[in-house]
């Protein structure tokens, strides 16, 4: 199934990583907290001004972002879990 985000959203890919506590114990799943970074999969037109032109996104395909720890929706596509955001919900770009 391919996706095409509508508006200003995006799909983006939740990079995992594995976290070890000082002394090497590898935490499990459920002690984690929920990641915030990730790859960025596909970009939509982005949002319209009054006259109804597209205004262009600040990220686009392949950007490492930091996004809010809650925002988006969860989806399966396949065997991957991606996540659909809102422009406004993306912290920062990794540079």
């Amino acid at each position: 199934m391919k996706l095409q985000p509508l508006g200003d959203r995006l799909i983006v890919e939740v990079l995992e990583e594995e976290q070890t506590t000082v002394s090497g114990i590898v935490l499990p799943d459920t002690a984690k907290e929920k990641p915030q970074r990730g790859k960025v999969l596909s970009v939509g037109p982005g949002s319209r001004d009054e006259d109804g032109k597209y205004i262009k996104m600040d990220v686009e395909k392949g950007d490492e972002v930091i996004f809010s720890k809650y925002g988006g929706t969860e989806i399966k596509v396949g065997a991957d879990d991606v996540l659909i955001l809102r422009e406004s919900d993306v912290l920062a770009k990794v540079i």
